[in-house]
């Protein structure tokens, strides 16, 4: 056989048609991997950006309510879709609980208002968390165990091509590196595998952190605000509004 015809066959093509079973699952397993990356990619991405309009929507009407009980009858009309409109519902929710039981035997098991209160928050917080770290682990998953696949697939291909080296009796260095090197093409899929889902994973990781912070903030804000409107009169509750518009004045004689 002429030489350069036989270098010329050897490729990605040529390792196909010679794997069969266990030398295949490495290669269909990293081409899985590669589309679960690209989907959740694309899938966070589009969830995100939903989310952030969703958000902004609700913190600019959050503030024009002129009472809590407006706000918490415009929930009760229209379930959340957003962060910020769960975390509120929960929060009034709790505050709702907190009156039912206030007087009874049971506001005893809830504890103190402020701590029944703060536990909701926390527990939204939490499941928000959870909500947003959805499909994390799946890239995780790929970034560590991708290169580690392709190497089980370089392994075996090399496996494959010493045996048949040795078969046909052909043992010069022209001879073992076409196939040796062919094999390796796995390791660098694995690697071209790897590496999106490991930058993918830490950008979804920082940006997820970045929310959170805003949640908690936002969540700090709002149990201020329950616990004033709770210990006073509903005559008496700050207007959200108002609240809003002391916010912008302290930010203007800051700058000045």
């Amino acid at each position: 056989m002429n030489p350069e015809i036989a270098t010329n066959s050897m490729g990605i093509y040529h390792l196909l048609s010679q794997n069969t079973g266990v030398g295949l699952v490495p290669l269909i397993l990293l081409v899985l991997m590669s589309l679960g990356t690209c989907y959740y990619a694309l899938l966070k991405l589009y969830l995100g950006y939903r989310e952030q309009r969703l958000n902004a929507r609700f913190v600019d009407q959050f503030w024009q309510h002129e009472s809590v009980q407006e706000m918490e009858r415009q929930l009760a009309h229209t379930p959340p879709e957003e962060a910020y409109g769960r975390i509120t519902h929960a929060a009034l929710e709790a505050v709702s609980q907190l009156d039912r039981a206030q007087g009874r035997a049971v506001s005893l098991k809830l504890g103190s208002p402020d701590d029944f209160l703060l536990r909701a928050l926390r527990h939204a917080i939490t499941m928000e968390r959870i909500r947003l770290e959805h499909g994390l682990a799946f890239l995780a998953s790929v970034g560590s165990a991708a290169p580690f696949i392709g190497l089980f697939g370089t392994v075996w291909g090399i496996y494959h091509a010493l045996l048949a080296i040795g078969a046909a009796g052909q043992s010069s260095l022209d001879k073992v590196a076409g196939p040796v090197g062919e094999a390796l093409i796995m390791t660098g899929f694995g690697l071209a595998v790897a590496l999106p889902a490991v930058l993918i994973y830490n950008f979804f990781v920082r940006r997820n952190r970045l929310k959170l912070a805003a949640l908690d903030e936002f969540a700090y804000d709002l149990f201020a605000l329950l616990v004033t409107g709770f210990e006073k009169t509903p005559s008496n509750v700050t207007q959200l509004s108002d609240i809003e518009g002391a916010k912008s004045e302290t930010a203007k004689k800051g700058q000045m």
